[in-house]
């Protein structure tokens, strides 16, 4: 059946063929080329009249298409050399009325630079994809396990056994600890271990979101809500987190006016999205996390009493690095394996000294801290074993800053060969120091220094230009 390809007129096929094929080449069942169009020939340096009734393989170098014509078997993507340079063809048997007649063969790339051309077309179109699939998976799935929280001093042990034992409970957990303990890590161990496990786990920052947004990213919003939203409305958090988890990071950073919308859901079980009319139920576990003084809080008044005992009904508190004696060195062999990966090598291995100066350090920054100082070593690091020299500077020169520990409580540090300056000079100092200090241990977010020396983070930027740190 033609189809109605008889109402096109021959010469228009032929055009349809080059626009389609740009350069296309059929042979019969011995290989001898039956039709080859101009641009093709113009490509290999030849006529259609020159080539057509030859041998295949004598016109077009290290051709293939007579193997393809006797075999049925189709060769997709495949590299050619052709004039001194590699193009890209693909060979398909053709078969006519269940019979394998020959082979049509087409060029899709001429040469590897068409081909990057084309990638590089492409290639922004397929990294946003990936983007948002990899942003996808990890919001919605737990991927920490009991097994990745590495430790055995007894502070630690007896932490992890506590949250294991709670994790098949339905009630509300708060873990509190210090900035880069693992808070997220024991929140995402829970949910593994608990039997919501095959459902959601979806951790959200209340700090890293705007105040104005949080309740629209928390609850959701219906259609025409605000001026910009999303036509048909759009889930919020909680309804992701469905049957699952949901993990309230840096929960002490959240606005009062949404503390009380919190509340309410923990009490009702349902919300109510940025311009509905209708409440939805919802059927979360509710994990909180800060390293903010809560009870201090509630005394101020900048936490609500009601919703603090409504999250505290698992207190669940994380040691800080500088508590567990003995774990320094088994989490710096775990994080150099993680870190082997990312950096594609093996066989990293700590020096003595390495580990008597990392023991010795007080990790205000936490395990963060410690991935952050071992990351930096690698990366100025020749050989395979981490030395003091690889250490940051803070580190490598800890011996200055150590402070003798007083004997009794009459014996006082000797200060008699430092310079005497004014008291501001001297705050000033020991201000500057403690930012730099601070930064040092974050890698330069401004962010994570000011909570870990507890201000805002307007009063830091202020203190970091006041101090020409940029």
């Amino acid at each position: 059946m033609k189809l109605g390809m008889e109402k096109i007129p021959h010469h228009w096929i032929e055009e349809i063929i080059n626009l389609a094929g740009e350069r296309i080449v059929v042979v019969d069942r011995e290989g001898i080329i039956l039709y080859i169009n101009a641009a093709y020939c113009e490509f290999l340096g030849t006529t259609v009249e020159k080539a057509i009734g030859k041998p295949v393989q004598d016109v077009i170098e290290n051709s293939r298409m007579h193997i393809v014509a006797k075999t049925g078997q189709k060769e997709l993507a495949a590299l050619q050399p052709i004039n001194g340079s590699d193009m890209i063809a693909n060979r398909y048997p053709l078969i006519i009325d269940g019979e394998l007649v020959g082979a049509v063969g087409t060029v899709m790339f001429r040469n590897p630079e068409d081909w990057m051309e084309y990638k590089n077309k492409i290639q922004h179109l397929v990294e946003e994809v990936k983007y948002y699939k990899t942003k996808a998976e990890k919001d919605v799935k737990s991927k920490y396990y009991f097994s990745n929280l590495i430790g055995n001093s007894p502070s630690f042990t007896a932490v992890k056994k506590l949250a294991e034992r709670v994790s098949s409970s339905q009630s509300a957990v708060l873990l509190l600890g210090e900035s880069g303990t693992g808070k997220e890590l024991f929140a995402s161990a829970i949910h593994n271990n608990s039997t919501r496990a095959s459902f959601p786990f979806v951790p959200i920052n209340c700090a890293s979101i705007p105040e104005h947004l949080l309740e629209s990213e928390l609850f959701g919003y219906d259609d025409g809500a605000f001026t910009g939203a999303k036509k048909g409305g759009k889930k919020g958090h909680f309804q992701r987190a469905n049957r699952g988890t949901i993990f309230l990071d840096e929960i002490g950073d959240m606005p009062l006016a949404m503390q009380s919308k919190l509340l309410r859901v923990l009490q009702e079980r349902e919300i109510l999205p940025v311009g509905g009319q209708k409440s939805i139920a919802v059927d979360v576990r509710i994990i909180a996390a800060t390293h903010r003084n809560l009870e201090k809080m509630v005394e101020e008044g900048t936490f609500r009493q009601d919703l603090y005992y409504r999250l505290n009904v698992i207190k669940i508190e994380i040691p800080p690095l500088r508590e567990r004696n003995g774990d320094v060195e088994l989490i710096a062999i775990n994080l150099l394996e993680k870190l082997e990966r990312k950096f594609y090598r093996k066989g990293i291995k700590l020096s003595t000294e390495v580990v008597e100066r990392l023991n010795q350090h007080k990790w205000q920054g936490n395990i963060r801290e410690l991935e952050n100082v071992l990351e930096r070593s690698i990366n100025v690091l020749d050989g395979d074993t981490i030395e003091l020299a690889h250490l940051p500077l803070y580190l490598r020169d800890y011996e200055a800053v150590i402070i003798p520990e007083k004997s009794n409580e009459n014996e006082s540090v000797n200060i008699a060969d430092m310079p005497v300056q004014s008291l501001k000079e001297t705050l000033a100092q020991v201000e500057k120091q403690a930012i730099l200090n601070a930064l040092s241990v974050t890698n330069g977010n401004k962010q994570e220094a000011a909570r870990l020396l507890e201000i805002g983070k307007t009063r830091f930027y202020e203190k970091c230009k006041i101090h020409d740190i940029y």
